[in-house]
């Protein structure tokens, strides 16, 4: 009866560190999905309009184009690389929340040169319409620094500034994939054999034992069987 008892015993923990180990994995591989899923892309590598971009803002503009019923106003906004390579976009920000970005354009058009900390806005790509690009081309030059070489026209206009502008009045969605649903219903099934399996006299290890004591007897037959052919 002890040897059995050992041997159960043996049994729940080989079971417990197993389920263990795969919750760890199942929980790395879920919050790997979700990060995925739900991260944040820099607005230079945006591929799609899906994706939830961020400019770190180092320079703005006053507002060159405004929509009065929905309170937005249109800027062009510089993010410069630790490299030193700059890149001008052009984002969309609530009227109201100008306040928040008065140091960047006061210290953008000279008013004061003491540089203020980078604003990172968030929000998703907006395909910009003709009518908007043609307005910031024609007001474009007035925020590009003077020793800029390159004229912007309507056929270079998508490679300098892309066909999009970061709308950061557009709230985050998060996103539930199918591969972290699958995970995550893994992860709970997991735990709740965890939880059962540390129970006592669980079906489990019962069944388990039975099977190795099974497999047991049957070779110490076979082995008797050898033994009476000698």
């Amino acid at each position: 009866m002890k040897v059995k008892d050992e041997r159960k015993f043996t049994i729940k923990l080989f079971l417990v560190l197993l389920y263990l180990i795969l919750i760890t994995i199942l929980f790395v591989v879920s919050f790997s999905i979700y990060k995925n899923t739900n991260k944040t892309t820099p607005f230079r590598e945006v591929t799609s309009t899906n994706e939830y971009a961020q400019i770190e803002i180092s320079k703005m503009s006053d507002k060159f184009a405004y929509y009065k019923d929905k309170d937005i106003g249109i800027h062009y906004v510089t993010e410069t690389e630790d490299t030193g390579i700059w890149h001008t976009y052009l984002i969309a920000i609530k009227e109201s929340e100008i306040s928040k970005y008065q140091d960047l354009i006061d210290y953008s058009y000279g008013k004061t040169n003491v540089a203020p900390e980078r604003i990172i806005v968030k929000g998703y790509p907006v395909e910009i319409n003709e009518e908007l690009k043609e307005i910031s081309i024609k007001h474009l030059n007035e925020f590009l620094p003077t020793y800029n070489e390159v004229q912007i026209t309507n056929d270079n206009y998508n490679d300098y500034l892309t066909n999009c502008y970061l709308d950061t009045t557009i709230s985050k969605e998060n996103k539930v994939s199918f591969g972290l649903i699958i995970t995550l219903s893994l992860l709970l099934i997991i735990l709740v054999l965890l939880i059962y399996t540390i129970k006592e006299n669980n079906r489990i290890v019962v069944g388990i034992d039975r099977k190795i004591e099974k497999h047991k007897r049957k070779i110490i037959r076979i082995k008797n069987k050898f033994k009476r052919k000698k």
